[in-house]
């Protein structure tokens, strides 16, 4: 408006008022996963979960839920790296994946110096096995399964006697690694994984909950509170 002065009222420029900080995060949290207050872990326990396919070198396909192997080490890095953090919690819920990103997650669980406490929910398959026995102390749910099989690849031929050695190869080196983190002996687990009567048109066995257990794959059955429970009385023999 145009005052008696003759000059021009010039607009409120107060700035606006903004939603404190604390009120924006709880938005935040409600529109990505659901809930407004997003719980804090313990600070002494580095909790990881290794979910749905793993990705290796190759990106996977955007419809498909997905770990990357290049986001979880850097978090295993930090286990060994910071004092203040004591153990790492791996939570499993796999369909497997890239087979040297796995094993290469699975090593590195297995070479650092804190305790480690594994638990398999859903299922722990295919190179989810070596993952999941490369902790400390493996637990698994009842209704969890774990499928045993070959390295496989697309299609059923192998073209050139190479490639079929190097197959071979890349077997022994699971094997070798489950046999070397879990107390199934070696025929046990090669006539698991060779098993032509499980699976329907394919080799391999499914193993349930206690079947894990019975073969000595995994340490024992048991919920998210016995596991963490586990690794807080390993935390506890370590700093002793």
């Amino acid at each position: 408006m145009i005052r008696n002065d003759n000059s021009i009222e010039q607009p409120d420029k107060t700035p606006e008022k903004k939603l404190p900080n604390l009120t924006n995060n709880k938005l935040e949290n409600l529109k990505a996963i659901g809930v407004t207050n997003l719980p804090t872990p313990s600070e002494d326990i580095q909790f990881i979960s290794i979910i749905g396919q793993i990705e290796g070198h190759t990106v996977s396909p955007p419809q498909k839920k997905a770990t990357k192997y290049e986001h979880i080490m850097p978090l295993i890095v930090a286990v060994e790296q910071n004092p203040h953090i004591k153990g790492l919690f791996v939570m499993l819920n796999t369909v497997g994946g890239d087979v040297e990103g796995g094993l290469a997650i699975a090593e590195m669980i297995n070479s650092i110096s804190k305790p480690s406490v594994s638990l398999v929910l859903g299922g722990g398959h295919s190179i989810g096995v070596p993952l999941a026995t490369s902790s400390n102390y493996s637990y698994i749910v009842p209704t969890a399964t774990m499928t045993i099989h070959p390295i496989r690849m697309t299609g059923l031929v192998i073209g050139v006697p190479q490639t079929f050695r190097y197959f071979q190869k890349m077997q022994e080196r699971i094997v070798d690694f489950v046999l070397r983190t879990s107390t199934i002996d070696r025929n046990t687990f090669m006539r698991l994984m060779y098993d032509t009567d499980e699976i329907a048109n394919d080799v391999g066995t499914i193993l349930v909950g206690e079947e894990a257990v019975k073969y000595g794959l995994i340490n024992e059955v048991g919920g998210f509170n016995t596991a963490l429970n586990k690794l807080k009385s390993l935390i506890s023999e370590n700093s002793n």
